[in-house]
């Protein structure tokens, strides 16, 4: 008699999401006001130290730590909008439209575009928009211009140039024409950001002019407004850049897409500093937070073990190194869906090459 032996069923999310502990997904309001208050104050004490001096060899670095702070808010921000900080939406709410306004982000039209797109999509082929990788035809068929572009935000500094462009102009200074589900709570909360930035520039504008001069003011204004929110961008846009794209993270056709392709193996976990992490609150933590957002980030740690305890060898954990991303930006141009395989403008070349030529029909 012959032994029939049943296919293994295949890997679900809810399978992955049910190993992690039910501990991990209870918030703390009293841990979300700490990690709010802490983001605010270290933001606050970059823009203080700016506002107190003009010597360029301590404005160079409050740049640096001021952008970060802008960084540190959006994570909390980010967090809130997930609805994983705190038990209460309302206070969620309030929570990530504040921390989202030094980085001028629509909060409902970041809702939209990173929770109910990215989230939903990550990784997947015409669906996510975040980091979208360019195919060799498609980059063949670009013109001079649109190839530079690709260049330039496609290199280790160019990530800035990308998220500016792609999500912060795109998505939340041109923004279009919203979905009609989402069209009023995103056009309110864009007068309101509006409004409150042209006041607050104008403010800085007055206090920077008070000693007579109104480039004084238009100075002040580059200093602690413009300046760290560019660089908040950059840093955004490198760490968003190193939790989807790598040599060891590829990217699914819309047919061939799953959900366990998505959201545990087309992300990592990078380990950062101490120091880093009291700006990035865990972003970096990225595979736990894609399996189960509702996960607050002060629980992502244990979610990580316990994935990776499940599932042995299919958690990416590595330290990050700007040389990795440096090497990975020299590496990953572009992406062969077909053979799921990153490559360099050169290997792309010599790949298009290789193909065969399409046969002639004849009638």
């Amino acid at each position: 008699m012959a032994i029939v032996v049943a296919p293994e069923k295949p890997l679900t999310l809810k399978d992955v999401i049910d190993v992690i502990p039910s501990t991990c997904r209870e918030r703390s309001t009293g841990k979300a006001l700490l990690l709010s208050a802490r983001a605010v104050v270290l933001y606050a004490a970059g823009i203080v130290g700016l506002v107190l001096t003009d010597t360029w060899y301590f404005v160079v670095p409050l740049w640096a730590f001021t952008g970060l702070g802008v960084s540190g808010m959006f994570v909390i921000g980010h967090d809130a909008a997930h609805q994983a900080l705190t038990d209460s939406r309302r206070l969620n709410s309030t929570i990530g439209h504040v921390m989202m306004f030094p980085s001028h982000h629509i909060y409902e039209a970041w809702v939209l575009g990173h929770n109910h797109i990215h989230h939903r999509h990550t990784a997947r082929q015409g669906m996510d928009f975040v980091w979208h990788p360019v195919t060799p035809e498609e980059y063949e068929a670009m013109g001079s211009l649109k190839r530079l572009r690709h260049r330039i935000e496609w290199s280790w500094l160019g990530a800035g140039v990308y998220y500016t462009r792609e999500v912060w102009w795109n998505k939340m200074v041109r923004l279009g024409q919203p979905p009609r589900k989402w069209a009023d709570k995103i056009k309110k909360d864009q007068r309101i950001l509006s409004a409150a930035t042209l006041v607050v520039m104008a403010g800085i504008v007055v206090l920077g002019s008070l000693g007579g001069s109104v480039l004084g003011g238009l100075w002040l204004l580059v200093k602690v407004f413009i300046v760290p929110l560019f660089l908040f961008q950059w840093v955004i846009g490198v760490l968003v850049y190193l939790h989807h794209i790598g040599e060891d993270l590829p990217w699914q056709t819309r047919r061939e897409w799953t959900k366990v392709a998505g959201q545990l193996d087309s992300t990592t976990v990078l380990r950062v500093s101490w120091l880093l992490d009291v700006f990035f609150n865990k972003i970096m933590v990225h595979v736990p937070h894609h399996v189960d957002p509702r996960i607050p980030c002060y629980h992502l740690e244990e979610a990580t073990d316990a994935i990776a305890a499940a599932f042995p060898g299919r958690v990416i954990d590595k330290r990050m190194s700007f040389r990795d991303y440096c090497h990975t930006t020299r590496s990953c141009k572009l992406f062969d869906f077909g053979s799921r395989q990153w490559m360099t403008y050169e290997t792309a070349a010599t790949f298009l090459a290789n193909q065969p030529e399409p046969e002639e029909v004849t009638v």
